[in-house]
């Protein structure tokens, strides 16, 4: 008896801790296409969905956390005074051959050169090519980087020109993707430079096969990847703009996992057996923007704090998150370190609103309420967001009309400040830094078109305090001046700050090992297929 038992508990012990199986196809079901695969020139987490299959960083994010490991840089040494970076590189990683360059090129410092340089050394023969690289751009990476050299093949020395508290984790993030210097050059001989965006080719897990603008993006394995083959034979990124859409080639098996399912979809799925959720508080706020460059009443701080008292949040949150979301206060979300739980808080009141408005000589405002075409992990339907807020706007005497346009087309307008009131939009932290908030999005220098300041916001007394903040390595330091900088974001109302929220995808039950990303990653070369 003894000895069935313990067969028994080992047969279950063994059913428990599968060994992944290779083979087959993962689909991804998606709310939107990719703008561009060139990670340098991208913003959006859609184009990141697609870059990040083909490419890898220096250093990553451990999957599932904000810790720094080694990537195509095995090792690394930091200056004593913190200016000079030295990358020790991997000297038996080669780009994927593919269709359209079947060369076998090794990855070198060049190629970390290439990638790096092109964005902000003017002479570079690639600086202009596919427009403007805007998250090197929105970080201020020209004022931070000093040089990017190589010593010798497989070394990579980066020079400050001062201290950079992030910088290890900028280097992490998708636009320090590392492309082929070959690849690209070949294109720019043959006057295709411009396919960069559409064709790419890296050193990663999956190896780019086909681009169906609007439907999917199809990948293999990359059998050769340094670390370690995926198990899946072919990944599918699939558009299904529709949420119900999404979650009905769920159910029927059709896709393998579900991006953004809508909170009142959550229920049926988690009572579905072939279903399961993963589930994360993220990273991650949505917002308003009130766009300063062209609503001249919003340069009225009396009008920015009216419309956050005209705003009922909570109201929101609960309509249209329904439990999967928290009424956002701060630019950062509670999750993070130097979350300041005691700024201004705005409250639902109209009253309020509806006499700082008349102060400031505003009673009869109009404007623009644009609304995002995709889901999003900050805001699970925007459109019904700016409905909820149009309506309480009215309630005040604010009339607005609502806006939207495609993804590629209203990133691109709000880049150029062109929204002429209100933009919705939203952010998921890259790094797990605060800088990552508080500089990119709202700091002065983040104004200049293409902005990533979508409110044109430029507080000098709030920026230098964020600038100050990057310079010391000092956690409580950063935490006194973050905590100071959230206070004169509330009090200015830049935004109308609206949920922090918590992710959740849905997936097979015969998907394994897929983790949530605090930077909202979506990395697939772990996961396997118990068939």
């Amino acid at each position: 008896m003894r000895k069935l038992l313990i067969m028994t508990l080992l047969f279950v012990t063994t059913l428990m801790y599968a060994a992944p199986k290779y083979g087959g196809t993962l689909v991804f079901g998606r709310s939107g296409d990719s703008v561009s695969l060139d990670p340098s020139h991208a913003t959006d987490g859609e184009s990141f969905y697609g870059s990040t299959q083909v490419y890898d960083t220096l250093v990553q994010f451990k999957l599932g956390t904000t810790e720094i490991e080694p990537a195509l840089a095995k090792s690394w040494e930091i200056s004593e005074d913190g200016l000079t970076y030295t990358f020790h590189l991997r000297d038996d990683v080669y780009f994927h051959p593919t269709k359209f360059f079947k060369k076998k090129v090794q990855f070198t410092a060049d190629d970390v050169l290439f990638s790096l340089n092109r964005q902000f050394k003017e002479d570079h023969p690639f600086y202009k090519v596919g427009g403007s690289y805007k998250y090197w751009g929105f970080m201020n990476m020209s004022k931070i980087v000093k040089s990017i050299e190589k010593t010798d093949l497989f070394t990579v020395v980066i020079t400050l020109n001062r201290k950079e508290a992030p910088f290890l984790a900028n280097m992490a993030m998708d636009f320090a993707s590392i492309l082929c210097k070959d690849y690209a050059f070949s294109l720019l001989k043959a006057g295709k430079e411009d396919k960069l965006s559409r064709f790419p080719v890296g050193t990663g897990p999956f190896v780019f096969k086909k681009w169906v603008k609007d439907d999917k993006i199809i990948y293999t394995a990359n059998e050769n990847y340094w670390a370690g083959k995926p198990y899946i034979k072919k990944l599918i990124l699939k558009v299904i703009p529709n949420s119900s859409v999404r979650a009905a080639e769920l159910k029927v098996g059709s896709i393998h996992v579900m991006d953004f399912p809508n909170p009142e979809e959550i229920p049926a799925l988690d009572a579905n057996k072939n279903i399961k959720l993963i589930k994360q508080e993220g990273l991650n706020v949505g917002y308003m923007a009130l766009n300063m460059a062209k609503v001249p009443a919003f340069k009225d701080v009396r009008v920015r704090r009216a419309i956050n008292y005209a705003i009922n949040k909570k109201a929101i949150v609960d309509a249209i998150y329904a439990g999967f979301g928290k009424v956002a206060d701060s630019p950062i979300p509670p999750t993070m370190w130097s979350y300041n739980k005691n700024i201004k808080h705005y409250e639902y009141n109209p009253e309020k609103a509806k006499k700082l408005l008349a102060e400031a000589g505003y009673s009869n405002l109009e404007f623009e309420l644009w609304a995002m075409p995709v889901v999003r992990p900050y805001m699970p339907n925007a459109r019904k967001v700016a409905e909820a807020m149009q309506a309480d706007l009215a309630k005040v005497g604010v009339k607005t009309k609502i806006v939207s346009y495609d993804w590629a087309t209203y990133l691109d307008k709000g880049r150029k400040l062109e929204p002429n009131g209100g933009y919705l939009l939203g952010w998921t932290g890259d790094n797990g830094d605060p800088d990552n908030f508080l500089d990119v999005l709202l700091s002065a220098h983040a104004a200049t078109i293409p902005v990533s300041n979508r409110a044109a916001w430029k507080n000098k007394e709030f920026s230098d305090l964020v600038a100050k903040a990057k310079t010391t390595t000092d956690i409580a330091e950063r935490t006194k001046l973050y905590m100071k900088a959230q206070e004169i974001f509330a009090d200015q109302a830049p935004w109308v700050t609206i949920a922090n929220s918590i992710v959740v995808e849905a997936v097979r039950s015969n998907v394994m090992d897929f983790k949530l990303s605090p930077m909202g990653k979506r990395v697939f070369n772990k996961v396997w297929i118990d068939k």
